[in-house]
């Protein structure tokens, strides 16, 4: 009962800050990337920071911050990390170093996700992010780009984004 309440707060949250949504600075250059990731989906957050570097960015200019259903017993030095746990049941986020990660202006940010994820598209749309990318079936409403490649296939994604962000003169 109290996952469908949660559930359909995220999506009138999601609808309420899709109006909010700022696109006057959708054409400025790539400087800084983020990246929101399903754990389930993909964990491996070493090739990112390379996709980062093919792209021309030092380390510090990408952050990933990733979802897990619920979190492990084991302690984990990962702090950029959020579970269901942490979305109130009104579809608000109560992870200060998640709220942190959204105030961050990425030129872009990827969701990097298969189809719809509830609570990532929530961090999403709230993100303060400049120019968004997800993949096809996701909420199109979220994304300024949907690429239409199997993310997990890494060389396609690539030279997918790169293609169209020389497009779109980020890069």
């Amino acid at each position: 009962m109290l996952k469908k309440v949660k559930q359909k707060s995220l999506k009138k949250h999601i609808d309420k800050n899709l109006s909010k949504r700022d696109f006057s600075k959708r054409n400025e250059p790539l400087k800084s990337l983020g990246f929101v990731v399903d754990e389930a989906f993909f964990n491996d957050f070493e090739k990112l920071y390379e996709f980062g570097a093919a792209l021309g960015l030092q380390p510090k200019d990408v952050k990933i911050f990733s979802f897990i259903e619920t979190r492990k017993k084991l302690p984990s030095l990962r702090q950029n990390q959020i579970t269901n746990k942490e979305f109130t049941w009104r579809g608000e986020i109560k992870s200060q170093n998640a709220l942190e990660f959204l105030e961050l202006p990425f030129d872009v940010l990827i969701g990097f996700y298969p189809g719809k994820h509830e609570y990532l598209s929530a961090m999403v749309v709230q993100s303060k992010a400049k120019f968004t990318i997800g993949f096809k079936g996701a909420d199109e409403r979220l994304y300024d780009l949907l690429l239409a490649v199997a993310p997990l296939k890494l060389d396609d994604f690539k030279s997918e984004v790169i293609k169209y962000l020389k497009i779109f003169k980020k890069i």
